[in-house]
């Protein structure tokens, strides 16, 4: 019979891991680092796309402690890894450990995806920016370039690497909203260049920092088609209103890129308004596909990653 993998596996299996993972069959060769990492769903995605691939592989849990990390990353060729997916605390220190970085994770700054090549070279990518780009095209049926887009929470993780996508990708219009107003500036001032245009401006700016203040967003509202929440404010009940249900629009979608509770406090209010409103298991889901393309240069089987995902969090 072959072994099964330990729930979550750690730094000193990584260091011997041809004796900690003996005996797995498929060989694991790919994981995700985290600490913690535990609650991670992403070999219950990206196990039935490896099988319906037909690669022998399977992804597994690693935790490691944020002290490891350089460590940890520098020991996946010698262990035989193809590559590693990375969550909290470590996306934004990968990005020192790497020998190459993508242009996209530089821009981010931060790495989600490690991929390690034939000689060894660990590659830097970031699939949060991408991953939101395709979760919106998929949901409602439109491009990030064609939208006038408001982001809750730019101003770190996945709020900051939604907003330079729309960056990238020249929406219309970008409002980025956060409670410290210095961290959206900053970013505001980085991403300044992509919205230099000799397009006639229309009645608001192209690119804007408001306050998280139930007026100013009031006033901006007429000028946005998409609304983002990039925090992770809506997971528990007690957390605190987002937005005032006042403030929606019928015309508007409404993206919340929590993905638990399937329903949150934001999605409803937004469909009471008349709004459509999306959660985040499609960009999560779209996060593992694009991480599965780094890796093997090939179309991921997102169907089976799909399925796996929905059966693993059961909506």
């Amino acid at each position: 019979m072959p072994a099964e993998p330990k729930s979550v596996y750690d730094f000193a299996d990584l260091q011997r891991w041809s004796t900690a993972a003996e005996g797995l069959t498929p060989p694991a060769r790919l994981a995700v680092f985290g600490d913690p990492v535990a609650h991670s769903r992403s070999p219950q995605m990206h196990n039935p796309g490896l099988a319906a691939a037909g690669i022998d592989a399977q992804y597994v849990r690693l935790q490691i402690r944020p002290e490891e990390l350089g460590d940890a990353l520098r020991a996946l060729p010698g262990a035989g890894f193809l590559g590693t997916n990375v969550t909290i605390p470590h996306k934004t220190d990968t990005l020192t450990h790497m020998n190459e970085v993508t242009d996209v994770a530089r821009r981010i700054g931060a790495v989600n995806t490690v991929s390690v090549e034939e000689d060894g070279t660990l590659i830097g990518h970031n699939s949060d920016g991408p991953g939101f780009q395709r979760a919106i095209r998929e949901e409602f049926s439109v491009d990030l370039s064609d939208l006038r887009i408001m982001i809750l929470g730019a101003g770190g993780g996945a709020g900051r690497a939604a907003a330079v996508q729309c960056a990238m990708d020249h929406c219309e219009r970008l409002v980025l909203v956060n409670r410290t107003m210095e961290k959206a500036q900053a970013l505001e001032s980085e991403l300044r260049g992509f919205f230099r245009s000799d397009k006639l401006e229309g009645p608001a700016d192209r690119l804007e920092v408001v306050p998280w203040d139930h007026d100013a967003l009031a006033r901006q509202m007429d000028q946005v088609d998409l609304i983002v929440n990039g925090t992770s404010l809506g997971m528990k009940r007690t957390d605190p209103q987002l937005l005032h249900p006042s403030l929606l629009q019928p015309h508007q979608m409404v993206y919340d890129m929590v993905y638990s509770p399937a329903r949150t406090r934001l999605i409803a209010d937004a469909q009471a308004e008349g709004a459509r409103a999306a959660n985040g298991l499609s960009m999560l889901l779209w996060q593992g596909a694009i991480s599965f393309e780094f890796w093997f240069n090939r179309e991921a089987p997102v169907e089976a990653m799909r399925k796996g995902l929905h059966d693993a969090i059961g909506n």
